[in-house]
């Protein structure tokens, strides 16, 4: 078979049965093709001749956006440099990219999960390093941010094998192999529910089976809108979850910049998933990032309410923006912006803000009323946040009031602003906001040590979870 006749398609077949098709010297036969409806493991391009052709393998090629996959290049040149690229667009149509330099074996191989990264996108041996190092393409829109807007939808990422130590943007480059890898939220059978009654605004996610099980209540911050991706990931791992929309919604009262909404709002919306007939209610916790954190306190220590846990993302213990109040009336302090600092390029840092000494002293919580365990993630590179000044705030608090053993913390050297499941790559800074002007913020956190915050925090949280609400 000639060399411009090359073929791919993906199998779940051993070498040996890719070698005999090689050695039958036949054309390729799309018919042939549509008769394999179950292989979906490797990519293969195949050339006639003495030694096979490069073949690529993903595995596995559809998984949970916090599971590793490993990719391996096989019947390659021995010694000899490659590039893995990896490319998908964003629920918005934006393409995001990322690729790693490696030098092929003596026999010709390379893995993602055991070898080096000798350039591109990371450095080291990083397994996952393809996927949390991802970047917009080149001459994309400013100020992007990664997030899954449709959960029902997989990302879609084209792995392709390069010929030599290249940029996948440059005009000549040479694909040996490609697999496409499905990144999941939703595992199958977890259901998603809309979730607009008395007034709450959110989306429910419920595991697979009849339960009752433990469930989460899920906030996220001041960037507004209905964000799911989080939620239903936990339903994926057994936990009933509500993610939850209070700001900046198109279904919530008010002008969409504001919080126009309460306690009684919160409450409710802890209450709806308590009483949720597949719940267990005494088994219910809430997580928030940012100023869904200083939510997750008030909401602990003031509404009447008991969560079995909590778990605090880079968030402030009290706020600038008031809640609304029992008529609807809500505030914001505009003396809050004389906190707001820039950096060289005109993008502002929020840090300042939420500094417990800047904050108005009737809007703190009173941690000391605590009654449950929890977790507070500090990114020690938080640019939008006084995280760590916070997490002192609320360690001391708790020891005078003797209740250290409900604090766990954990802290990370280069981790920002954002810290979310696994292997999402981190904006250190993206848009704010288009009115009254364009703002760029910046969130913080260095690729590699992002990373490995999220996965690390991750599995912790699972862990506290698991322990405070499967008990």
């Amino acid at each position: 078979m000639a060399a411009k006749d090359a073929a791919m398609f993906r199998a779940r077949v051993s070498v040996t049965a890719i070698q005999l098709l090689i050695n039958m010297e036949m054309k390729p036969c799309l018919s042939f093709y549509s008769k394999l409806p179950s292989l979906q493991q490797l990519s293969v391009r195949w050339k006639s001749g003495v030694r096979p052709a490069p073949f690529l393998t993903a595995t596995p090629v559809r998984a949970l956006i916090d599971e590793q996959i490993s990719i391996r290049g096989s019947f390659l040149p021995p010694h000899s440099p490659i590039t893995l690229s990896a490319r998908m667009h964003s629920d918005e149509g934006d393409l995001w990219e990322s690729f790693a330099h490696f030098n092929t074996s003596a026999s010709g191989t390379f893995s993602s999960t055991n070898d080096h990264s000798v350039g591109g996108s990371y450095l080291g041996c990083e397994p996952m390093g393809l996927f949390w190092g991802m970047e917009p393409a080149p001459g994309s829109r400013e100020g992007l941010r990664l997030r899954k807007r449709n959960v029902e939808a997989p990302y879609v990422v084209r792995i392709s094998l390069l010929e030599g130590h290249v940029s996948p943007s440059e005009d000549q480059t040479t694909e040996l192999a490609a697999v496409n890898a499905e990144r999941w939220y939703l595992s199958p059978g977890v259901k998603r529910i809309d979730t607009l009654q008395n007034g709450i605004v959110g989306a429910l996610f419920l595991p697979p089976g009849p339960g009752p099980f433990p469930a989460m209540l899920d906030l996220w911050g001041m960037g507004g809108g209905l964000q799911e991706y989080r939620a239903s990931l936990l339903a994926s791992k057994g936990f009933a979850s509500l993610s939850l929309a209070y700001i900046g919604h198109k279904d919530l009262p008010g002008p969409p910049n504001r919080v126009n909404v309460g306690d009684s709002y919160f409450k409710a919306a802890f209450q709806l998933l308590q009483d949720h007939p597949q719940v267990i209610s005494d088994r219910v916790g809430i997580i928030g990032l940012s100023f869904g954190c200083y939510v997750t306190l008030r909401i602990a220590t003031r509404t009447g309410v008991k969560p079995a846990c909590l778990v605090c993302i880079n968030g402030p213990v009290g706020s600038t923006v008031t809640l609304s109040d029992s008529e609807g009336r809500t505030e914001i302090f505009d003396s809050y912006q004389k906190y707001w600092t820039y950096d060289d390029q005109g993008y502002v840092i929020f840090k300042e803000v939420s500094l417990p000494a800047n904050l108005p002293p009737d809007s703190i919580v009173e941690l000391e009323k605590l009654d449950c365990p929890l977790m507070y993630i500090v990114g020690e590179d938080d640019l939008s946040a006084s995280s760590i000044e916070n997490a002192d705030m609320i360690e001391e608090t708790l020891r005078s009031a003797g209740k250290p053993h409900l604090f766990t913390r954990l802290s990370y050297p280069g981790a920002g602003h954002l810290i979310e499941p696994p292997y999402s790559p981190n904006a250190r800074a993206s848009l704010w906001s288009v009115k009254p002007k364009k703002l760029i913020t910046l969130w913080g956190g260095h690729p590699a040590p992002h990373a490995a915050a999220q996965e690390d925090a991750w599995e912790k949280v699972l862990n506290f979870l698991n322990a405070n609400l499967r008990r």
